[in-house]
C-alpha cells in the first residue's frame, strides 16, 4: 500500500507562490522554505528550478510523513487562511491551543510561525495516536 500523504497537484499550485516558500513548507522543508520566504526562492532562481523538482518533493513527503484519519492539505488550508483563529488546532483535535490561538489570534503571530515549521509532524504524530487506537 503506498502513502499519499501529500498531493502533488496541491504542491503545483502553491508553487504558484513558492518565491514564498509556500511548497516547500508544504512539503515539509521548513528551513529552505524559511530561506525562499527572505530571498523571493533564492531570487528565482530555486523557485523556477523547484517546477522541475516538485515530484521528488512529494515523494519525499509521502514517505516521511504518516497519512491517516487528518489530511494534510486541509490542515494545511486551515492554517494559511484561518490560523490566528486556531480551526487547524482545533481539526487535529487540541482543543486546548485552539481555544488560546482563538483568544489571542494565534498566540499573536508566533504560534502560527511555529505551526508553519512543525505542522506536518504535527499531523504525522495525530495520525500515528489515532491508529493506535
Amino acid at each position: 500500500m503506498s502513502n499519499d500523504s501529500h498531493s502533488l497537484g496541491v504542491g503545483y499550485i502553491l508553487w504558484i507562490f513558492g518565491f514564498l516558500g509556500a511548497h516547500r513548507f508544504y512539503f515539509g522543508r521548513p528551513v529552505s522554505g524559511t530561506l525562499y520566504l527572505f530571498t523571493l526562492g533564492l531570487f528565482l532562481i530555486g523557485w523556477f528550478v523547484d517546477l522541475f523538482l516538485m515530484p521528488m518533493l512529494e515523494a519525499s513527503a509521502d514517505r516521511r510523513y504518516l497519512e491517516g484519519e487528518k489530511n494534510y492539505t486541509l490542515g494545511w488550508v486551515l492554517l494559511t487562511f484561518t490560523g490566528f483563529l486556531g480551526l487547524h488546532r482545533f481539526y487535529m483535535g487540541k482543543i486546548g491551543t485552539g481555544l488560546i490561538y482563538l483568544f489571542s489570534l494565534g498566540l499573536f503571530g508566533i504560534g502560527i510561525i511555529y505551526d508553519y515549521w512543525t505542522l506536518n509532524e504535527q499531523i504525522s504524530s495525530t495520525n500515528l495516536e489515532n491508529s493506535d487506537r
